[in-house]
């Protein structure tokens, strides 16, 4: 935009001529920061490879120091006062950390004994940060625990979301955090806490410490240390990474895909709930309706496999139910475990689990999809037209639980929606260009986008993985796996002109 001076010539807009190199100094500081933590938390893998004697812990070490040394050099020449928080600053910020941490993430992977092409390592780096849970990578069982600690952690830091991480580091942009905290997890929600500070760090606390409960319950019930450790850290973010090839059925005990199931819903549920619990006069579990409308999908479509599995195949009632509930509620939290190939049940188990990789768990949580809260907006909002074409004179408004849905509410639905589907078209016809079949072209592409983790067929599917797709279908998954993330409009709202010329 430009200003008109007293004799109507057009003169430069002095907030945008010096305003773009403090917005980019700031993207820089905060990417920078983040490149910091995760340089750090390198230190972690590497103490286990030196302890296992393994010589990848040399790759940690040396990726550590060197992205380190890079960061620290961008932190320190970009640190200054920080321009006023605008929205376009919010989606450059936003999706430049995610990259960056991926970038960054794949570093180690590339270099290691793992022999992954870059592609391979981005995707793999990718999946975890935005909790997917898709791999490239086989033998898990004989793998260095390096590795398989530093997938785990990428996961568990992807889970809080790379944002809330970044406003630890930078409490300086605290001012555009509760906007940036919306951007990263879609969470509505009224403000807990009266500072973004305490609300991040309310946040991080309840994650930490359902994280170590569930390390320990998984302890308790039979895994060694390690595993319990790297479980925990991939249950919670509903994220999926395994430390075997045969997920959670390696364990072969009911009780931990029971405690599994358990946590895996903790994770998919709103974490101001937990915020709210230690609050007086503030938990109202039932208050936000996208958690019963969630906890009922969940009993409904479980029981509806238990009874087909037990129609069907004859099996056993309580042993379907554990199994399908577990394994029914890892797609719907976009969690990814599995106890055994489902596909390999029925027809109708199949369908009802590819109907669960489109749903996701609440909005607020770790779980991605299209999640519970835009459901049940999008069931009441053709309940509402259907009846106003009954009644067309009524005035009829449509509720959030105690809340009236404003109409910006409804078309941020609406719009939503229709790039879902869009981008789920778009990358199934990119995808079937590398000669990918129907089915895994489709199925790669939603699991990407609903950040799930195994898709459908022989290649993908749960006894498979991603590991034989070309390079260039790896690069679009990635992308994708990012777009589902940061749900779409943070992302392709970069894409338009305008963002940049207004």
């Amino acid at each position: 935009m430009r200003n008109r001076s007293a004799n109507g010539l057009q003169t430069p807009d002095p907030v945008r001529c010096h305003g773009e190199p403090a917005i980019f100094r700031t993207i820089a500081n905060v990417t920078a920061n983040f490149g910091l933590a995760l340089a750090g938390a390198m230190l972690v893998p590497a103490l286990i490879d030196l302890a296992d004697e393994n010589p990848d812990w040399k790759v940690f070490v040396g990726s550590s120091a060197l992205i380190g040394m890079v960061c620290a050099m961008i932190a320190v020449a970009t640190r200054e006062e920080k321009p006023r928080f605008t929205q376009r600053l919010g989606f450059l910020v936003t999706t430049s950390v995610w990259i960056f941490g991926a970038t960054v993430g794949a570093i180690p992977l590339y270099v290691s004994s793992v022999n992954l092409t870059y592609a391979g390592a981005f995707f793999e780096s990718m999946s975890g940060l935005t909790t997917t849970g898709s791999t490239v990578i086989s033998g898990l069982d004989a793998l260095p625990r390096g590795i398989l600690m530093w997938r785990s952690l990428l996961q568990w830091l992807g889970g809080i979301g790379i944002i809330g991480m970044a406003l630890l580091i930078l409490p300086s942009l605290r001012a555009g955090g509760m906007a940036l905290f919306h951007m990263e997890s879609s969470d509505k929600s009224d403000k807990v806490l009266p500072r973004i500070n305490q609300l991040t760090g309310g946040l991080v606390a309840a994650y930490t410490a359902l994280t170590l409960t569930c390390a320990i319950v998984y302890t308790a019930l039979g895994m060694t240390f390690f595993d319990a450790v790297n479980h925990a850290m991939t249950t919670l973010s509903t994220g999926g990474y395994s430390t075997h090839d045969a997920s959670m059925g390696y364990f072969d005990d009911n009780r931990i895909l029971a405690a599994s199931t358990l946590f895996m819903i903790l994770g998919s549920l709103p974490f101001v709930v937990y915020i709210r619990a230690f609050l007086p006069r503030r938990f109202h579990l039932w208050r936000d309706p996208q958690i019963k409308l969630f906890l009922l999908i969940c009993l409904v479509l479980s029981l509806a496999i238990a009874i087909s599995r037990r129609v069907i195949n004859g099996t056993d009632f309580g042993e379907a139910l554990i199994s399908s509930t577990f394994n029914l509620v890892s797609i719907i939290t976009t969690t990814g475990y599995a106890s055994e190939d489902f596909t390999l049940w029925s027809n109708a188990a199949i369908g009802l689990f590819f109907l669960a990789t489109f749903l996701g768990g609440c909005a607020g949580s770790t779980a991605g999809g299209i999640k519970a809260n835009r459901l049940y907006i999008l069931y009441h909002l053709v309940e509402t037209n259907f009846r106003r074409l009954v009644r067309p004179h009524a005035v009829i408004r449509l509720r959030y639980g105690n809340s009236e849905i404003a109409p910006e509410g409804i078309q941020t639905v609406t719009i939503f929606f229709f790039l879902f589907f869009g981008t789920l078209l778009m990358g199934t016809v990119l995808l079937s260009m590398f000669g990918l079949d129907l089915i895994t072209a489709f199925s790669g592409t939603l699991t990407a986008l609903a950040n799930v983790g195994p898709g459908f067929g022989q290649i993908i599917g749960p006894a498979g993985n991603f590991a034989s797709l070309p390079d260039g279908a790896l690069w679009i998954l990635s992308i994708t796996m990012l777009l589902g993330r940061l749900e779409l409009v943070t992302v392709l709202i970069l894409l338009f002109p305008r963002t940049w010329t207004e």
